[in-house]
């Protein structure tokens, strides 16, 4: 059965964000601006040469009448279409393409669109389904802040917010097993029970009957992370019992 190739319109856009964004793409092979394109199956190089009223981009393939025309990016993009198959075929093998231009590939941009979307949707399910002491849990780890200080709505709108604009991140938050240990341990910093000293690197106990030094922090880790080791320890889990009463205590 014979397949029947499918002629299509074609856009291409360059891969700079910034400005200017028009340009005006090489077009034909020079010694000083060499294009060339390595035929691996006769081992050679070809030399290409863009031609409208030729078959093909190929300089050695073309006759003498060959009218050569610019190649310009206008606003960031080309569009190319189906009837101007040696243009097609020029921009597939010109050395430039993934370095100075891509194809738009309508289809997977939509697909990536659809994933974002859905990802978002799945995160905003999520955060709306919070309870009130999730959202604080939740509240805490992400804004690092005293919560008690917020009304439940203020945090949920902050919430819904961050899982909108950053959902993988969020969604990632609430599979960590950590999450309400580290919230616990935001807690205890916001409830002044626990102090970060000397620029963060100490800390210290805060309560009435403890003010000596917790641990140190070693340079580049996280307090929080340092703490929650602690807790993880033999010595820790008593401590953490202690901290965990008088936190509920001062609620």
């Amino acid at each position: 059965m014979k397949t029947t190739t499918k002629y299509v319109d074609k856009i291409y856009k360059l891969t700079r964000d910034t400005a200017p964004l028009s340009l005006t793409l090489a077009s034909r092979h020079t010694k000083r601006f060499p294009l060339l394109w390595f035929d691996e199956k006769n081992g050679i190089n070809k030399a290409l040469r863009y031609a409208r009223n030729q078959n093909s981009p190929f300089q050695d393939e073309q006759d003498d009448n060959a009218i050569l025309e610019p190649i310009v990016f206008e606003d960031g993009f080309l569009s190319v279409p189906k009837n101007n198959q040696v243009l097609q075929k020029f921009l597939e093998y010109h050395p430039g393409k993934g370095r100075i231009y891509v194809e738009v590939d309508k289809a997977k941009e939509a697909s990536d669109v659809v994933e974002n979307l859905n990802l978002e949707v799945d995160a905003l399910i999520e955060a709306r389904q919070l309870t009130v002491d999730q959202v604080e849990n939740v509240g805490r780890v992400l804004f690092q802040q005293d919560v008690t200080r917020m009304t439940t709505s203020e945090l949920r709108r902050d919430i819904l917010v961050f899982a909108k604009n950053q959902p993988k991140d969020f969604l990632m938050l609430l599979q960590d097993p950590m999450l309400k240990m580290n919230a616990t341990i935001q807690g205890f910093f916001d409830k002044n029970i626990l102090q970060l000293r000397n620029q963060n690197k100490e800390v210290w106990f805060n309560t009435p009957s403890n003010k000596k030094k917790m641990l140190n922090v070693p340079y580049g880790e996280d307090p929080v992370y340092m703490v929650v080791s602690f807790f993880e320890s033999e010595d820790g889990v008593e401590v953490l019992k202690h901290l965990s009463g008088l936190a509920k205590n001062m609620e």
